[in-house]
């Protein structure tokens, strides 16, 4: 995702461009409420709408954000559109990051923003090679060619360094927007989201993957984040918006085919039969035993440090390395307890 050269101006928010997320630009928006106890919230999206909103999607159509007194416009970020400087900015209360590192290197750069709830537990992000010259374990990738997106260099580098592979036993290309350098056998392997399905489908039964996090770089995904301003001063606020897609997000758990048709309905240029297909997947990244124990969109304090530590070895802080308690806020999963573990 475009991460890499964060600065004061230059933020995309997120590293999941990178991993092929994204498949319309268009505007959720609900209509003003008149009622006098109704708050707007407004979400910066880090890169284009997908099934990465699936549970805000269903809060929405379902009436969990009214219920909590929010009305939700969610805004589709893209790659021209600075995600994280708009929350920054004050133009959004809360940000959706596809990947966790936007949070560690805005803050670093002196923005000052913090994540408060991981929407996926798990990062989709999938090295997928082909089965007649597989790579299962980090150590196959010697002497391999990598096609990746130039944002995503870091993660390979990343990866490389953790599994102790001198970057010059690998070589790494630049990766297009699609797999046809692993079909044509220009790369061995390509890298992208596993909840993007539609992308996948030229693979088909050959693919074999190797995820990100299975290597050893555990971050987390679809991050949401807000000021600090906005956590001191409107942590009620929040809490309400992180009840109304709680509650949307356990829903679409346990009725995964309605939340695709309010999903498609939401964004019609969405494949159907892709989501359909896609649901499972997205449903396994936010739910898992940590959920089941924390509640939806727990995080941990641990798991921050780690990546704060990847990158620091990495040397790719510009600025002074950020603290667990700069980039992360433990405050309003706290205030959301009960429901999010409800629905974890």
């Amino acid at each position: 995702m475009n991460d890499l050269k964060l600065n004061r101006r230059t933020l995309l928010a997120g590293l999941g461009a990178a991993g092929g997320l994204a498949v319309t630009q268009s505007l959720i928006s609900v209509k003003p409420s008149f009622a006098a106890d109704m708050t707007t919230v407004h979400m910066q999206l880090g890169w284009l709408a997908s099934n990465g909103i699936l549970g805000e999607v269903v809060a929405q159509a379902k009436g969990f954000y009214k219920e909590e007194g929010v009305e939700l416009e969610i805004t589709p970020g893209g790659p021209n559109v600075d995600g994280v400087g708009g929350v920054a900015a004050g133009r959004s209360m809360v940000g959706q990051t596809s990947s966790s590192p936007s949070v560690m290197l805005a803050r670093s750069a002196g923005i000052p923003i913090k994540a408060f709830a991981a929407g996926y537990q798990k990062h989709p992000f999938t090295y997928f090679s082909l089965d007649s010259d597989p790579i299962k374990e980090p150590k196959d990738m010697i002497g391999k060619t990598i096609a990746t997106q130039p944002t995503a260099y870091i993660l390979l580098r990343a990866l490389l360094a953790k599994n102790g592979i001198a970057e010059d036993q690998v070589t790494i290309v630049n990766m297009g927007s699609d797999m046809n350098q692993l079909m044509t056998g220009q790369a061995q392997a390509v890298t992208g989201w596993l909840t993007n399905i539609n992308a996948l489908k030229v693979v088909g039964d050959k693919r074999v993957d190797l995820m990100l996090w299975d290597a050893g770089i555990q971050l987390y995904a679809n991050v949401y984040f807000a000021t600090d301003d906005s956590i001191e001063k409107d942590s009620g606020t929040l809490a309400k918006f992180l009840t109304g897609s709680a509650r949307g997000w356990g829903y679409a758990k346990d009725h995964p085919e309605e939340a695709v048709d309010m999903l498609v309905g939401a964004y019609p240029n969405l494949d159907k039969a892709s989501e359909l297909e896609a649901v499972k997947g997205v449903i396994d990244f936010s739910f898992n035993e940590t959920t089941k124990k924390d509640g939806w969109g727990a995080m941990t304090a641990a798991n921050w440090e780690a990546q704060i530590k990847t990158y620091a070895d990495l040397d790719q802080f510009k600025g002074s390395v950020p603290t667990v308690d700069e980039i992360m806020t433990l405050k309003i999963l706290d205030a959301t307890t009960d429901i999010r573990k409800k629905v974890g």
